[in-house]
């Protein structure tokens, strides 16, 4: 299973840097775009590294506060399920305090 979760976020993140580049390069040739929400949508399922990537790389998106702002949200939620996921929070005794 673990094989299959890590081919799948490395599809995820491959497949969310290459939209973020097609999309570069569609703003350069003045085309239509990708939308912002399908932008999202991809960070939101897994891709958030890839896009990340790609907005560091093409410098895309990088100006607009309102997408920014999204996609720290974006990550943030990541960061707490993978927190959550990897980590065993029943076996911190500082969180719940000990009957003895």
């Amino acid at each position: 299973m673990q094989k299959v979760i890590l081919a799948y976020f490395i599809f995820i993140n491959v497949a969310a840097f290459i939209v973020y580049w097609i999309d570069k390069l569609l703003a350069k040739s003045s085309k239509r775009r990708i939308s912002e929400n399908e932008l999202h949508t991809f960070a939101l399922l897994g891709g958030f590294l890839g896009a990340t990537l790609s907005m560091y790389i093409f410098r895309h998106k990088v100006s607009k506060s309102s997408f920014l702002i999204v996609h720290i949200v974006i990550i943030l939620l990541w960061i707490v399920t993978l927190v959550y996921y990897f980590f065993d929070f029943h076996t911190l005794t500082f969180i719940r305090p000990s009957l003895f």
